[in-house]
């Protein structure tokens, strides 16, 4: 994995609230957004199936956004990406 691109990743306070030890700004090496999910996993078990399902794709209530665009799971990262995960607001 060294040859994957570091990158930075903003997670929000819900999820971090979730995963005792885990931060909100994390720095990475990742090739994709598939790969930062796994990096995720590695370093807080159960994370990943909070932010995707068994499709594999990232659940309907998460969005990744990488320079302002919405990401999936196969987008790929490059060196100094600030990745976002993002969940989705709802109410009424």
């Amino acid at each position: 994995m060294t040859d994957a691109p570091n990158v930075v990743v903003r997670l929000p306070a819900i999820l971090t609230d979730l995963f005792p030890g885990s931060q909100r700004r994390v720095e990475m090496q990742a090739g994709s957004v598939d790969e930062m999910m796994d990096r995720l996993d590695a370093l807080w078990p159960g994370m990943r199936d909070r932010l995707c399902d068994t499709r594999p794709a990232l659940r309907k209530h998460i969005n990744v956004f990488i320079d302002g665009e919405r990401a999936r799971l196969d987008t790929k990262l490059a060196p100094g990406d600030e990745v976002f995960v993002l969940t989705a607001i709802s109410g009424g």
